[in-house]
């Protein structure tokens, strides 16, 4: 068959076509071997990082309750040590189903680890109620320092493989990532050669927008994921592009979410929050957000300590997601702002009935914090922001309620603003409340001016 030009470009054409499928193919493989490295760091070797992390702080935690018992002897505080023993015991097995071999063995000797001490913990219990009060405090300082610190070994011994397992998968991300590029160019230049003029421009075509990907990779392999790929495209290239910008988006965001989490409560904290707002009001349904604050927290830190108020605050960002997980739905948001404050979104009837909840279950609670003097005074004596001595009552809750689709409020901050506004105004009726926007108007309607 004689080879006419119009035949050779058909066939350069043909050689291009396909080299560029192969390109395409190779770039999409690697792009979903880098995805699936990338999961494994987010789903995996992060849940193991955060994991591990707030299993210490539960072992702490069960520490604080075992002294905390030891001079106390209140079943209170027992509890507490009982409710951390079984959060411990969660992040347990969430370690144990993620299946890295690396720490299967160190996850083994942590539970046993964690057993004995939650015996030995019993074994306290039991001396003090014999009236055996040093035997018990013997106990704890001997054996029970050498169980937690051996614990805590072990988890951040966890957590190094995580770090470790973090860094390779990012290395080799860099690494595949590179080697695709190179294949790929590799593929560019025989185009180059076999298709001459048509093969240039198709060259051309395809390797620029491979070495921003290129590029985009090696940025990504660094921690840096503000790089823009700039590429527009309705083809396959164009496809991968937004796959890899996708991905790009979805990595950032986990980061900044990761490290914008409250370390207390492990909830999100104000990008998240904002975020939320935000998009519930671009969609223009009603929705309720519900700022809440716990009144006269500082004079409790102040008589027991940052380490018991920090329980407190805990043990409230437990109540409200109790009550999501009764009374809520998979689309409601928790938000912890800081401090004592937290911020709830749902719908306003559901809203409305989980605040409710928990304002009754933060009531019968509150009282298991305070030394048994101070139950049955009902305050405590400490000094208010001008030093001056006076009566604090025990703590209670405050929720106000603001709700709106989208017309009244502009922007998240508008809106959180106003919640955090009707907050304050609650704050000053006595007890704990929880208050929408028009029960907060009807108040100052009827002519109440010392209330707010």
């Amino acid at each position: 068959m004689k080879l006419t030009i119009s035949r050779k470009l058909i066939l350069s054409y043909l050689a291009m076509a396909l080299l560029t499928i192969l390109a395409s193919a190779y770039a999409a493989i690697s792009l979903q071997e880098l995805n699936g490295l990338a999961y494994t760091i987010i789903n995996r070797d992060f849940f193991v990082l955060e994991t591990s992390r707030k299993m210490i702080d539960g072992l702490f935690s069960q520490e604080s309750a075992e002294k905390k018992y030891l001079i106390l002897k209140d079943p209170s505080i027992a509890d507490i040590f009982w409710t951390r023993s079984g959060e411990f015991n969660k992040g347990l097995e969430g370690l144990k189903g993620i299946h890295v071999p690396a720490v299967k063995d160190k996850i083994v000797e942590i539970s046993k680890k964690h057993d004995q001490y939650n015996v030995l913990f019993t074994e306290e219990t039991s001396l003090i109620k014999e009236g055996l009060v040093q035997d018990a405090t013997v106990k704890s300082d001997t054996e029970g320092k050498k169980l937690i610190e051996a614990t805590i070994f072990l988890l951040r011994a966890i957590q190094q493989q995580a770090e470790k397992d973090i860094d390779a998968n990012m290395n080799l991300i860099k690494v595949r990532g590179l080697r695709a590029s190179r294949m790929t160019a590799i593929l560019s230049v025989i185009s180059l050669l076999t298709g001459f003029g048509l093969a240039l421009l198709i060259t051309y075509d395809i390797s620029k927008p491979l070495k921003k990907l290129e590029k985009a990779t090696g940025l990504i392999a660094q921690g840096q994921f503000d790089h823009d790929l700039n590429i527009r495209r309705r083809d396959e290239i164009g496809s991968l592009a937004g796959a890899f910008s996708v991905m790009t988006d979805r990595l950032k965001e986990l980061e900044a979410l990761n490290l914008d989490a409250s370390p207390l409560t492990g909830l999100p904290g104000n990008l998240a929050i904002q975020l939320e707002i935000e998009k519930r009001l671009s969609t223009r349904r009603m929705f309720s957000l519900c700022h809440v604050d716990l009144d006269n927290f500082k004079p409790f830190a102040d008589r027991y300590g940052y380490a018991w108020g920090s329980e407190v605050i805990k043990e409230v960002g437990n109540i409200i997601m109790d009550k999501i997980r009764i009374w809520g739905k998979g689309d409601d948001f928790v938000g912890h702002i800081g401090g004592d404050d937290f911020i709830l979104a749902s719908t306003p009837d559901r809203a409305e009935k989980i605040c409710q909840q928990v304002v009754k279950d933060f009531d019968q609670r509150i009282n298991q914090f305070y030394n048994e003097k101070d139950r049955q005074k009902g305050f405590i004596v400490g000094k208010d922001r001008q030093g001056i001595q006076q009566k604090f009552p025990l703590i209670t809750i405050t929720i106000a309620i603001v709700s709106d689709d989208g017309s009244r409020f502009n922007n998240p901050l508008d809106m959180a603003e106003k919640a955090a506004e009707l907050k304050e105004r609650a704050k000053a009726l006595p007890g704990s409340n929880c208050l929408k926007q028009e029960d907060i108007e009807k108040l100052q309607a009827a002519d109440q001016p010392s209330l707010f």
